[in-house]
Parts: structure tokens; C-alpha cells; sequence
């Protein structure tokens, strides 16, 4: 077993990050436990659902440890600002006992924030934009601004409930990158941390469809509806929380609210997955310094130890 030394002093984490990345359903999963236990490291999970109790079989949780799993309830709003607090306490947790970490995921906003700070608001997205607008015709302005109010209250605050531009421009920021717009405006620049970025996804496209189609159905077959139904007879939690917008969770809910059939909620879950992950690789094609494994390789795990491995070695005397 290697080992790996690492050392952070407040919130400056100084030793290399070690990032795993990837969108949806393309193995970074299994590829961090077999790291972890090569390096004898503690992972750090990088998922926005996964921060939630009772979301489990929809976000793809495993029973391998990890630090922050599990650790709000749907009915709170978590950021990007929180995770970077959160990830450098359990960076530093774990440096207490002498454990390196790896920090596994796609929210790719999360290690963004992380790595370089939160400096500036993500571009407009025509996609999201228009998903908004379309939401709005249907729901109203008014209920969108009360959405935002659950968000970013102190923007909200700041707008009258029928300001559809600028309440449009706030979801879609919130959307965008899991952090409010009030949290953007207030955030200072920060020095940007040293890491060894690893991205994992199939070279074929179609083979990363085939695998979010699969698992979807696993998922399904594992009792992801009953799970949702749990939240759902809860009685406060409703589709404007962070949690229940997750992918997959938002299809079941339709379907248990009556709006949908269970065969359509599948599809549109398989095809909000395959969104999310076009979405999450968009993210990791603009970022610098980017090392690309072919997770469908036999050897990409042992690809990724080699690159983990020679990065973190001490340089020749």
C-alpha cells in the first residue's frame, strides 16, 4: 500500500488536491475506492445530492465511506460555499489522523469553488434559460421569486416577485453552480490550489447513454420509487428544494404527483441524466490542465493510480 503526506493550514489547503471527476455513470465510483485503497486515503465526495438524507438509490450511494454523505436534510439549501467549508474540515480531519484524501464526483461547480474560489458568476445558459421561461409560463413569476426565496433570500429580497429577468438570471446562476447570487457578489477571489484533476468517461458517447440507461433502471429495480414516495408522504418537501430537483428524484416525484406514468417518468429520467451528464462534460472540455482517462479501458483504474502515483512523487535530487 502507498502512502501519500498531506498538510493544510486554515482554510488553505497546501498539499495536492487529488480530483476525481466525471460526469454521470462513467465508473469514477469504483476507480476512487480502489485508489483510496492503494493510497491509503479517505474520500471526499463531490455530489450535490449525495449532501442529502434519504437520497441514496437515486444518487448512486455506496456503502464505502465517504465525508459528506448524508449530512443535511432535503429541506436545506447547500452550496457551493458550504461544500468548500465542509471538504477543507474533512481535508483536515483526515490529515489529523494522518490519511490523505481524494475528492470524488461531477458537481463539477463544487471542485471549481474548491480549487480557485468563487470569483465569477457562471456564463447564461440558453438551455437552462429557456427551461426557465417555460417553467415560469407555467407556474407564474410569483412562484418562481418564492423558489428563489428558499435559495438566495437576500436576492430575492431584493426583487419584486414579477422582475422575471433578474429572477430568471438568479435560478439560473443557482442552477448553474450551486451557489446563490448573493454568495457570487460577496465571494473575494482566492489563490488557486494545487490538484491533479482525473476525469473518467467512456470514449464512445453511446457507451455512457447505454450505462445511464442501465443503471437508471437498477435503480429503479433496487425501490428508487419507493424511496421517493418516503419523501414525498413526508409532507415538507415539495419540487422548489435543491434535493428534490435532483436528477431522477424530479421525474418520480412527477409521477407520484400524478402528472406523469411510471414508464414516463423513466424516460424522462434516463433523458435528464443524459442532460446532466452533456452538461457536466461541457464543464470538464473548458478545464485547464484536464487528465483524460477512457473509463471503459481494462486498465483505466491503473492508468489513473499511475498518474495519481508519479504526480505526488518527490522529484529527483
Amino acid at each position: 500500500m502507498s502512502s501519500i503526506s498531506c498538510s493544510c493550514v486554515g482554510d488553505k489547503v497546501s498539499e495536492p488536491l487529488i480530483c476525481l471527476m466525471g460526469p454521470t455513470a462513467a465508473g469514477k465510483t469504483d476507480t476512487a475506492i480502489a485508489l483510496a485503497e492503494t493510497f491509503n486515503a479517505e474520500l471526499i465526495s463531490v455530489d450535490s445530492a449525495l449532501v442529502y438524507r434519504g437520497l441514496a438509490i437515486g444518487a448512486a450511494q455506496v456503502s464505502y465511506p465517504h465525508h459528506l454523505v448524508d449530512i443535511r436534510d432535503p429541506t436545506d439549501v447547500y452550496t457551493a460555499a458550504n461544500f468548500v467549508a465542509d471538504a477543507i474540515e474533512a481535508v483536515e480531519d483526515a490529515r489529523s489522523r494522518g490519511k490523505p484524501t481524494i475528492l470524488v464526483g461531477g458537481t463539477m461547480m463544487y471542485f471549481k469553488a474548491l480549487i480557485e474560489g468563487l470569483s465569477e458568476m457562471p456564463a447564461s445558459d440558453p438551455t437552462l434559460r429557456a427551461e426557465i421561461e417555460a417553467d415560469a409560463a407555467v407556474r407564474g413569476w410569483p412562484a418562481l421569486h418564492r423558489e428563489l426565496e428558499l435559495i438566495d433570500p437576500a436576492t430575492a429580497a431584493q426583487l419584486h416577485p414579477n422582475h422575471s429577468q433578474r429572477i430568471a438570471r438568479a435560478l439560473e446562476v443557482f442552477r448553474l453552480s450551486g451557489v446563490p447570487m448573493s454568495q457570487w457578489r460577496a465571494a473575494s477571489k482566492q489563490s488557486k490550489k494545487e490538484a491533479i484533476c482525473v476525469a473518467l468517461m467512456p470514449a464512445e458517447r453511446q457507451t455512457l447513454h447505454d450505462r445511464i440507461e442501465s443503471r437508471f433502471d437498477a435503480m429503479l429495480a433496487q425501490g428508487f420509487v419507493d424511496e421517493v414516495e418516503a419523501l414525498y408522504r413526508r409532507g415538507d418537501l415539495h419540487v422548489d428544494l435543491p434535493a428534490i430537483r435532483a436528477v431522477g428524484y424530479r421525474q418520480i416525484w412527477s409521477h407520484l404527483s400524478g402528472e406523469c406514468s411510471l414508464a414516463e417518468a423513466r424516460d424522462k429520467g434516463i433523458a435528464a441524466t443524459r442532460q446532466l451528464a452533456k452538461r457536466q462534460i461541457t464543464w470538464l472540455r473548458g478545464w485547464t490542465d484536464l487528465n483524460w482517462i477512457d473509463s471503459a479501458a481494462e486498465n483505466a483504474q491503473e492508468q489513473v493510480k499511475f498518474k495519481v502515483r508519479n504526480y505526488l512523487a518527490p522529484p529527483l535530487s
